[in-house]
């Protein structure tokens, strides 16, 4: 057990820098594991759960591969692909099962002011969207996590389902949808905020206001040296073990420690912004997560969707994304951050990236120069009504798309993450975005694993209990897994959202 100690310098088992969703997560098993260490975590803003994790700077979409097309690509058959889904939907069960096993044992407070039941629906169109849409939903509904799932072109079902979208709606383009009721919305900001109490409770500190200014090896330990943002006074924190999952800020930190590791990386920020509208008529008239097809010629981040939130228990309709650019790898980080990331190692993949990527590079320089005009005609792809004075624009944080090098192209780490390690395993961190958030769980057993392989054998049952990894699902028979997902939402008071049409066409062609 180690003990701080007093002034400038200060001992801990485990530093977490970035007070988001991920490093919440990570502490909380860290102190499941072994109760005995003493646990820190250093966050730059007033607050925790204030930067990727905030519901207004993320979809808040519990993302479980119900709705989202970029997880189940197309075969050139014609078949379709869902094991990217599956995959999704096993990590995203993983972290239901975690929150509700902490909600079981009172360690997290009211589980409604962070989750809530809202279908995940999926929007085909045309011949070809309909045929693609249909081939999804039968490649899907006999796994036991999207038998649920129901798909209908009847227009009097989706006008049921989707009045804002489709009472009234002209034209002769074939359409259809699929919808799943055990959806989610999750406000990340609230739920990391309250998993850091419960961290709390458990004897881990969580400082904010403090801005880490440099990280660095020194013998077996490193070094977090950091400065409180209110006095200016500087200390430092010495420990064995570190993570950074300080979303956009985790690249350069990487950077300046000189962890090898990243020199294969290059990072690219992209704002995200939405049309957002609060009118109580037009939010009662729509009750899901509805998702899209990325246009032609489009990239994959482009997909879009029209959302319903729940945001500090005030609901509002969103639809987007539109691209923007800010030199700035944080919501309110440096407008140099950018230029500052460029080194001699990565400049050659961030051309590489600039060159194999045309399509978004083109696709960006469309979005930034967007007319009003154009983002209310996309819209009315999605709500033939919608009119401009009842939308207004949004930005929504910070992303930073990752860029590496494979097969000598320059790629675009658009989904998943990437865990990197150093130092034999004594740092971790973690880069990329989507889905993010919503498989904290499994990807923080990962981080567990690739940092601490000698411990695993002796963690593992306790792990299980609290947080079954995707590998131990996956040896689950059907029925195990879907009372254990049944339990785990009944836990977190999420009760099917269910419509009052009468569904004849829900299979309907």
């Amino acid at each position: 057990m180690i003990v701080a100690r007093s002034g400038p310098s200060e001992d801990w088992d485990v530093v977490l820098i970035g007070g988001g969703i991920m490093s919440a997560t990570l502490g909380v098993l860290l102190s499941e594991v072994q109760p005995d260490w003493r646990i820190a975590v250093v966050e730059r803003l007033d607050e925790a759960g204030l930067e990727s994790s905030h519901a207004w700077n993320n979809a808040g979409t519990g993302h479980a591969g119900l709705c989202e097309f970029n997880y189940t690509p197309r075969r050139p058959d014609g078949t379709v692909d869902v094991s990217s889904a599956v995959r999704i939907g096993e990590q995203f069960v993983a972290s239901l099962l975690f929150w509700a096993r902490l909600v079981e044992r009172g360690a997290l407070g009211l589980p409604e002011a962070f989750i809530r039941s809202i279908p995940h629906l999926g929007l085909g169109r045309g011949t070809d969207g309909v045929a693609y849409l249909r081939a999804r939903w039968e490649a899907l509904r006999d796994h036991p996590l999207f038998s649920d799932q129901e798909f209908s072109a009847d227009p009097d079902v989706l006008a049921g389902w989707l009045p804002l979208m489709f009472h009234g709606r002209a034209g002769n383009e074939p359409v259809a949808v699929t919808r799943s009721a055990q959806g989610t919305d999750v406000d990340f900001g609230v739920l990391t905020r309250q998993l850091l109490s419960a961290l709390d409770r458990r004897g881990g500190v969580v400082h904010t206001r403090q801005e880490v200014t440099s990280l660095r090896r020194d013998g077996e330990s490193w070094v977090v040296r950091v400065r409180d943002r209110r006095t200016g006074s500087r200390r430092r924190l010495r420990t064995p073990y570190v993570f950074v999952g300080a979303g956009g800020g985790t690249l350069p930190l990487l950077q300046s420690a000189r962890v090898p590791e990243i020199r294969r990386y290059s990072a690219f920020p992209i704002s995200g912004q939405f049309l957002r509208t609060d009118r109580p008529e037009l939010v009662a008239a729509h009750r899901g997560k509805v998702y899209g097809h990325a246009a032609p010629g489009t990239p994959p981040i482009s997909v879009p969707h029209l959302d319903l939130r729940v945001v500090d228990g005030r609901e509002a309709l969103l639809f987007g994304p539109f691209a923007a650019f800010s030199p700035r790898f944080l919501t309110r980080g440096r407008l140099t951050d950018l230029l500052r990331s460029v080194r001699p190692s990565n400049l050659p993949v961030l051309l590489a990236a600039a060159r194999d990527n045309r399509s978004l590079v083109a696709y960006l320089l469309r979005q930034v120069t967007q007319s009003p005009a154009a983002r209310m005609a996309a819209l009315r792809r999605f709500v033939p009504s919608a009119r401009a004075d009842g939308w207004t624009l949004m930005t929504a944080g910070q992303r930073v798309q990752v860029l590496k090098k494979t097969g000598g192209r320059g790629t675009l780490v658009g989904f998943g993450t990437e865990i990197v390690t150093s130092a034999g395993g004594s740092l971790a961190a973690l880069l990329g975005a989507s889905p993010g958030a919503s498989t904290a769980v499994s990807t923080m057993l990962d981080v567990l694993a690739a940092s601490f392989p000698e411990r695993m054998p002796e963690w593992t049952e306790r792990l299980d209990r609290l947080a079954p990894s995707t590998q131990a699902m996956r040896q689950f028979d059907p029925d195990r897994l879907r009372d254990a997902v049944t339990q785990a939402r009944r836990v977190l008071g999420l009760v099917p959202v269910q419509t009052t049409v009468h569904q004849k066409g829900a299979a309907a062609s």
